[in-house]
């Protein structure tokens, strides 16, 4: 870092820490960009340097998974193959070599941990950073968050990890408690989670989800305007039903979903994400599966459907979460319909709730001929940009 760059920021800054470190929940490369930890380093990095860690793995890949098992171990070599790479000023990010899970045996987490360690101390170097904030938002981070004098220790604790399908639940809850105890704050998105677990750090902050508003906001007038729409979507007739996001069995309920689609076989339902489902999952022609997309085209890719859903299952993960894409929903100004958690409560005002199939399709009608008034859901989340919530997280950890 440049002492020009070090003199622009606030002495109280300059003699605490001089980069962050990131232990993120997810990877650079192939994981959509619109999630906590990306998006609060992408802000952070216009005060001082970021390496973001991509994530070290919180379970092994497991071939009873079948074509997924190998998916996931083809995107992770190539992911461990860009090494440590600058992708914009001040933002560098880390693909180490690690164990996923962290290995069984005591050699293994002995190794997994000693090798980590190295790795990720040889890049903050490599960045300038020898006085970090460590930011830890994948929990087997917590096996090596002290070896860095980190000048803070920040726990981000956006999910139940423990509930996610095929970690060890003890190993996780074990990371958990000790993030709890060493960081010197706990940032939660999820009022449900803050409410239940708020008295197990001194340190416990409420700040949830931003939005890239500007960019949502821009692609929905773009398209009320020029009819400006994806090329892969201009062959799909109206309606149309979107659901954006990872279509996993930890968080979407695909029962559901089917029979919706039996419902309403005149709707068309347009897919956009990665899917870890069986191949064959479903097999009606009016839902179209378009794959994932770039971070940047997907606020075009919103702005295309008449209707955006939110079908998720009813499972501890889901009642402890808060979706990012609720917010892009709501920028973008389309009818949205969502099965119910507790997230969901404050805003309610503009989202239809279903329970079952049945409820979710006959809202799905009812949002054709009551359409909100766009603009009236834009200003809900107008003020919640993501610089606005990043300056929340920086008053609060500095």
């Amino acid at each position: 870092m440049s002492q020009n760059y070090v003199e622009k920021l606030a002495p109280d800054i300059q003699n605490s820490f001089d980069g962050v470190i990131c232990f993120g929940g997810v990877d650079w490369w192939y994981h959509n960009r619109g999630h906590y930890d990306l998006q609060m380093m992408r802000e952070f990095s216009e005060k001082v340097p970021v390496l973001y860690v991509n994530s070290i793995g919180m379970r092994p890949p497991n071939i009873v998974e079948g074509a997924m098992f190998f998916t996931r171990i083809r995107r992770k070599l190539k992911s461990l193959g860009h090494g440590l790479v600058n992708v914009r000023s001040n933002f560098s990010v880390f693909s180490p070599v690690t164990i996923p899970g962290g290995g069984k045996s005591k050699f293994g987490i002995w190794m997994a941990k000693v090798t980590l360690s190295f790795q990720v101390r040889w890049a903050a170097k490599k960045c300038g950073i020898t006085r970090p904030l460590v930011w830890v938002a994948c929990p087997p981070g917590a096996s090596i968050v002290e070896d860095f004098r980190a000048t803070r220790i920040i726990y981000q604790r956006t999910d139940r990890f423990e509930d996610f399908k095929g970690v060890d639940k003890q190993k996780i809850i074990d990371f958990d408690v000790k993030l709890k105890q060493v960081s010197d704050a706990v940032l939660f998105c999820s009022r449900e989670l803050f409410v239940a677990e708020k008295d197990q750090n001194r340190n416990s902050q409420f700040i949830d989800h931003g939005v890239d508003f500007e960019k949502f906001e821009a692609a929905a007038l773009a398209a009320e305007s020029d009819s400006i729409q994806p090329v892969d979507m201009k062959g799909i007739a109206s309606p149309r039903i979107g659901f954006i996001g990872g279509i996993d069995i930890h968080t979407f309920d695909p029962e559901l979903f089917l029979k919706v689609v039996q419902l309403l076989p005149e709707f068309q339902f347009v897919m956009i994400g990665a899917c870890s489902l069986d191949e064959n999952w479903c097999p009606y022609e009016n839902v179209h599966f378009l794959g994932q997309k770039p971070y940047e085209e997907v606020p075009s890719y919103m702005a295309a459907c008449d209707i955006l859903i939110m079908p998720w299952n009813k499972s501890d993960w889901i009642r402890a979460c808060n979706p990012v894409k609720m917010k892009e929903y709501l920028a973008i100004g389309k009818p949205i319909v969502s099965t119910y958690f507790p997230e969901v409560e404050y805003f309610k005002d503009h989202i239809l709730v279903a329970t079952e199939a049945e409820e979710f399709a006959t809202a799905l009608r009812d949002s054709l001929s009551n359409l909100p008034d766009p603009k009236h859901q834009r200003e809900r989340v107008r003020q919640d940009t993501w610089a606005a919530k990043a300056n929340e997280v920086w008053k609060a950890v500095t």
